[in-house]
């Protein structure tokens, strides 16, 4: 009967100790909670209503004060579909994202090499390829509107050059993208910087022991040890670029560019809200961009979903 006793106390107590246990577990979340709970109202206050906000005025005619507005259903979206500007302003965003990503990608990783493998001063280098990123963008931009001056700018006086880089349309994208590689590729530098010191040094010592020179151990050890974080600076990099706004308006003094050359999307749904004062239609046209956003970021997690299973 004893054994029979403590057989059946046994799961007993062992189902007390979980209740136990769970009841822990809520009462850790309950007070958790309120430490979570200013910044999910923060959240919820600053970008998801305005968000649901944005998607309402998209449906609308509404203007800048926000009175007097009836709702016209998918009326802004057929004309942003049919907008050549919509058209041109997204093709400017992604002529400039794909000037930028793979020269900013491969620059940051050599810089990073560098900075890495110098013996003398590796502080004062790192400080000057991170220093740039420090700046604020109209500061940047400013900085090259002045160096891209015909007149007075640095560049042309010391390469002897006569380009019309701010007024030509042909090089007016190039200057931006010139600039924004010097101001912002401090960032990817820095996540490169760090994967590389995580590298472990015996990998490299047994592929010298093997005969392998700088070419092959940076091929057959750097540049896959390092794949993950390509992929986030892309990704990044994709991101950001798509939404450039600051230094191509700062740079051209507020304008669309030369023949309008600079405009970017951003730009556009700025003008259109704040310049024509149809808040309804540039809800419309960032209800769009969101989209084509929210789909490169959802595109590149599945790639990188599949790539880490089929590396399994």
């Amino acid at each position: 009967m004893a054994t029979s006793a403590h057989t059946i106390a046994a799961p007993a107590r062992a189902t007390t100790a979980a209740g136990s246990a769970t009841l822990r577990r809520g009462q850790g979340f309950q007070h958790g909670g309120w430490f979570v709970a200013p910044f999910l109202l923060l959240f919820a206050l600053f970008v998801i209503w305005p968000l649901l906000r944005g998607v309402y005025l998209s449906f609308t005619d509404a203007n800048i004060t926000g009175e007097g507005a009836s709702f016209v259903g998918l009326d802004n979206y057929r004309e942003a579909l049919d907008d050549p500007l919509v058209w041109d302003s997204l093709g400017h965003s992604a002529y400039f994202t794909l000037l930028v990503v793979p020269c900013i990608t491969v620059l940051a990783f050599l810089l990073a090499m560098l900075a890495h493998h110098i013996e003398r001063g590796k502080w004062l280098w790192r400080l000057c390829f991170f220093a740039p990123f420090l700046l604020p963008s109209t500061v940047a931009a400013n900085l090259w509107q002045w160096l891209f001056n015909p007149g007075t700018g640095m560049i042309d006086h010391v390469f002897g050059l006569e380009t019309p880089w701010l007024t030509d349309k042909s090089y007016a994208m190039l200057a931006i993208v010139i600039t924004t590689l010097w101001w912002t590729v401090g960032f990817s530098f820095l996540l490169y910087l760090a994967a590389l010191q995580g590298i472990p040094d015996h990998l490299y010592e047994a592929a010298r022991l093997d005969g392998a020179n700088a070419w092959h151990r940076m091929v057959r050890i750097t540049l896959p040890l390092l794949r993950n974080i390509t992929g986030l600076v892309i990704a990044l990099q994709v991101l950001a670029s798509l939404q450039v706004f600051d230094q191509a308006v700062v740079m051209m003094d507020f304008l669309p560019g030369p023949e309008g050359s600079t405009r970017t999307f951003v730009q556009y749904t700025l003008e259109e809200g704040f310049t024509s004062y149809r808040v309804g239609y540039a809800s419309a046209i960032s209800v769009i961009f969101f989209v084509i956003i929210a789909a490169v970021a959802l595109a590149r997690m599945w790639l990188l979903r599949n790539r880490e299973e089929s590396a399994r």
